[in-house]
């Protein structure tokens, strides 16, 4: 895939937690689409520093992408607090870290994606923007259902009935590593698109926001720090 090929829909709704999946579909939206607005939840995530970290990459990325400044939009944030004390997991409450029955990890909010993708759809709906964008992945994540390609099929052959439109749904790091997402953040905006990832976005389940290492910042022992470490590390191995 050619980053910066063009295409036909002139508007994205992009899916954005702050993190450095989403802060790369970011990048990969703006280069690609002539408008973009993002969209970001609060489920009552038990670390704020998730929500603060999206103003900082949106205000990062006008800096390391200038070309594509004009075409970021306004940023939308949905209250879904309600939603998040019913599908408690260790994201949300002070929870067992153990996997349930079905082998799932204590990260897993059941239907988070899904939820997300109903109310970005909706908001898209009344916006006039034609594509969302969100980063989920089969190849490096923890298992959760709602990350694979078949429920981003489903669910958005379900949207499109649901609204009577299309409702066509981008997944650019579906099949890629997290070494390749890193790989792909530098072919947008090369090491000032790196560099701006690695020092604003947020990936750290524990909310650490103090130990900075050559990745980013976060406890660098919880899955999502290990992930995200593992696939730098590669990445800059070559």
């Amino acid at each position: 895939m050619n980053a910066f090929t063009p295409t036909s829909s002139p508007s994205a709704l992009v899916l954005f937690s702050g993190g450095q999946d989403s802060a790369t579909c970011l990048a990969w939206a703006l280069q690609k689409f002539e408008r973009v607005e993002t969209i970001g939840f609060d489920y009552g995530q038990r670390h704020v520093v998730e929500m603060q970290a999206r103003l900082s990459v949106r205000e990062a990325m006008k800096d390391v992408l200038p070309q594509y400044a004009e075409r970021l939009g306004p940023d939308h944030v949905v209250d879904l607090t309600g939603y998040g004390k019913i599908a408690e997991s260790s994201l949300t409450s002070e929870v067992a870290i153990e996997m349930d029955e079905r082998g799932l990890p204590p990260t897993f909010v059941p239907g988070r994606n899904l939820i997300f993708l109903t109310a970005a759809a909706a908001l898209s709906d009344r916006r006039g923007l034609k594509v969302l964008v969100t980063g989920v992945c089969e190849t490096d994540y923890s298992g959760y259902p709602d990350c694979r390609q078949a429920t981003i099929d489903a669910m958005s052959q379900a949207l499109s009935l649901g609204l009577d439109r299309p409702v066509p749904i981008e997944t650019p790091l579906m099949y890629l590593t997290k070494a390749q997402t890193w790989e792909m953040a530098h072919q947008i905006g090369g090491q000032p698109l790196v560099d701006a990832i690695i020092e604003t976005s947020h990936t750290c389940y524990a909310g650490d926001r103090e130990n900075r290492h050559a990745w980013g910042y976060g406890c660098g022992t919880c899955a999502a720090c290990e992930l995200r470490e593992a696939g730098y590390k590669k990445w800059i191995e070559g």
